[in-house]
């Protein structure tokens, strides 16, 4: 089974502006039209059996609007995770409504929220939301919003899975985007996942092998970050890279079947 752990998907009436916004942000075509539907033909075309999608609160009143979203995408070949601000007053019944409604765990933006992530209201939330079972998947390293102010570095990562030990932390873009380095310093060996959404072919081969091994190929799941990335075209890499089969099935499926509780 195939699982792409890092995907996007938004309602179809503010799809085309909202990824027309962030393509002019990214500097980036997207692979699909950013709806329910280009996903799923996606994840079809390429022989992805499931996806992620993670939705991101960019402020406290969207918190009604995207969860409903999310809530009616929770069986079938999507997946959807739900979301919450850092500045929301009530984060605890908040997350207990994402858990009631079903969603298996939240996405976090440090940079799109614009709160650093070592910052005591994402201490607070993580905790609870790891009381809950709820898996925690949050943007790490670099953004091209603001590449130069980044809200979520390994370093900061580390602080907070050791003052917080989190059971189900998932960090994008193998652990920090553009900061490979740094994320073999500080937090390869720790108790988190990596994820490998936009990052297949950017960083080098030799470092994601290392790193993979290193860390752990139990702790590294499949990711594009779609529409940023194709699937078709991440499945096709993955599988020609110098990796074991065992550590293929791992990174590509079962990593994640075990974190969602689907094994």
């Amino acid at each position: 089974m195939t699982i792409d752990f890092h995907t996007h998907m938004f309602p179809d009436k503010i799809a085309k502006g909202t990824l027309d916004f962030l393509a002019s942000v990214c500097h980036i075509e997207p692979y699909t039209d950013g709806t329910y539907e280009g996903l799923k033909a996606s994840g079809t075309a390429s022989g992805v059996d499931m996806s992620i999608a993670l939705p991101i609160v960019t402020k406290p009143s969207q918190f009604d609007s995207i969860n409903r979203f999310a809530a009616a995408h929770q069986e079938g070949r999507i997946l959807s995770f739900g979301s919450i601000h850092p500045e929301s007053g009530d984060y605890k019944n908040q997350l207990k409504q994402i858990k009631a409604m079903g969603m298996k765990g939240i996405k976090l933006h440090p940079d799109y929220q614009e709160v650093y992530f070592d910052d005591i209201r994402y201490k607070r939330i993580v905790d609870y939301a790891s009381e809950l079972g709820l898996i925690i998947s949050v943007h790490a390293g670099q953004d091209p919003k603001c590449p130069e102010d980044v809200h979520c570095t390994p370093r900061m990562a580390a602080r907070l899975i050791d003052e917080v030990q989190p059971e189900k932390l998932v960090l994008a873009h193998l652990g920090g985007n553009g900061l490979w380095d740094d994320v073999e310093e500080y937090l390869v060996g720790k108790h988190v996942y990596f994820d490998t959404g936009v990052v297949l072919g950017r960083i080098a081969d030799e470092q994601f092998i290392r790193i993979a091994r290193t860390h752990g190929s139990d702790k590294i799941l499949f990711a594009t970050d779609s529409p940023w990335a194709g699937q078709k075209e991440f499945i096709s890499y993955l599988e020609s890279m110098d990796l074991t089969e065992e550590e293929k099935r791992s990174i590509s499926g079962e990593n994640a079947m075990r974190l969602l509780d689907l094994l």
